[in-house]
């Protein structure tokens, strides 16, 4: 039985972590939401220390004299915020972009397939008003 625990457990690195995921948990610590024992039990992150590294990191706090940093970043460490910024951005643009083209193949393959039903059923599916209903609504519309 021990061996079938064993073989279940997949030891996770850093790397199964996204950027925006980090740079969220370290925004909900230095918010005061949670703690970091908080964020390991919430978020499933086995070490402490995984989130104690994302807020040396990522964090505002000077970490060498216990303080929250109010020094201005360099201009590098402001470039390299920014890239980071701007990879993740274009890959949730392309998540998106991609989501869009499969719903719009969903829309028409569905589209599709009403054709084939009332083809086959001979019934019509689609809720299609009559010109005659349409113009008796605006009939009725110009009235009031």
């Amino acid at each position: 039985m021990e061996n079938n625990q064993e073989s279940r457990y997949v030891k996770r690195t850093q790397k199964d972590y996204t950027m925006s995921f980090k740079l969220q948990i370290v925004q909900e610590i230095e918010q005061g939401n949670l703690s970091t024992h908080q964020a390991c039990r919430k978020y499933g992150i086995q070490a402490r220390s995984t989130i104690v590294e994302w807020l040396r990191k990522f964090g505002n706090f000077d970490w060498e004299n216990q303080t929250p940093s109010n020094m201005p970043k360099s201009p590098e460490q402001k470039i390299m915020e920014l890239e980071a910024k701007v990879r993740l951005l274009e890959k949730q643009k392309t998540f998106l972009e991609q989501q869009a083209f499969v719903a719009d193949k969903k829309a028409i393959i569905f589209d599709m397939m009403i054709d084939i039903a009332e083809k086959e059923y001979q019934i019509d599916i689609r809720k299609n008003s009559s010109p005659e209903q349409s113009t008796i609504l605006k009939k009725n519309n110009n009235k009031q």
